[in-house]
């Protein structure tokens, strides 16, 4: 397939699209639901990580760089541009920094990535570790059932605490020859989304506003382009982002609000191969 040029979504290198923790790429349960399609119907050549749901960032920056070689291989491309959820940001940005890969990465885009961690979560990272590995060992043994070559829930979730990710962020600076440019979204309020509201509720309590997981503070990174709202009472969840449940956010619209998360991903494919990416 040749380097995409034409069309809305026709960007000049392909767009790889990295899921977040606790999932993986299948074609029959397609994490980024519609996403894809709109994308490649608007001209997008589009693909998938296929990293580990609970691998480490480090493990799954390894798989994504061979991932990225085998598509620049194929296609003939010098670059990708990078869309990221969540923990799927962080791996993309060790991918960059720290495995030499930021001249074959032309743009990274991270929606709803923790890239400051959570002081909600520093609450579970002071659990003694020996309990830690106790509620560990059941979500690796369940993820390597699901296809995980390497799950490491113990290790691979530490990095959402405040600490680690100050730590990761002093060890990988942003590369000058990417661009980069980042997404929060935030739910109106716990009933928003009944699948986020446990979370949502306690975020809010010790962080304020967040989308069920991750605060915007904590998703600002380099160039912010803003919160995702969905219009009416909807707010906009950290798996509405990913369109979870395939289906427009809200029939109704409302100024600066999402209706159909779809169209931002149209919007941010379009923007980058504005941007000549």
């Amino acid at each position: 397939m040749l380097c995409a040029d034409g069309n809305i979504c026709g960007t000049r290198y392909p767009l790889l699209l990295l899921h977040g923790a606790g999932a993986r790429d299948f074609k029959r349960a397609n994490y980024w639901g519609r996403i894809p399609e709109a994308l490649e119907r608007r001209g997008a050549s589009v693909y998938h990580g296929y990293q580990d749901g609970w691998g480490t960032v480090e493990y799954n920056a390894g798989v994504i760089r061979d991932r990225v070689n085998d598509i620049l291989r194929g296609t003939g491309c010098e670059k990708l541009n990078i869309i990221a959820h969540s923990k799927g940001g962080l791996e993309a940005r060790y991918l960059i920094s720290a495995l030499g890969m930021a001249n074959h990465i032309a743009s990274l885009t991270t929606i709803a990535t923790p890239h400051r961690g959570s002081k909600t979560y520093d609450i579970f990272y002071r659990m003694p570790k020996f309990l830690y590995k106790v509620f560990s060992a059941p979500i690796d043994l369940v993820f390597r059932m699901l296809g995980d070559k390497n799950p490491d829930f113990f290790t691979a979730s530490r990095i959402f605490s405040t600490k680690e990710a100050e730590l990761f962020n002093e060890m990988n600076p942003d590369s000058e020859r990417v661009y980069y440019q980042s997404y929060a979204a935030v739910m109106r309020n716990s009933f928003s989304d009944i699948l986020m509201a446990v979370p949502h509720f306690f975020v809010r309590l010790v962080e304020g506003e967040n989308d069920g997981l991750v605060t915007p503070g904590s998703a600002k990174w380099a160039n912010f382009k803003g919160i995702l709202r969905g219009a009416a009472n909807r707010g906009a969840s950290h798996i509405d982002v990913t369109d979870a449940r395939r289906r427009r956010l809200t029939i109704g619209l409302g100024d600066g609000c999402v209706s159909d998360i779809c169209d931002v991903y149209v919007d941010i494919a379009a923007q980058l191969k504005n941007m000549g990416f």
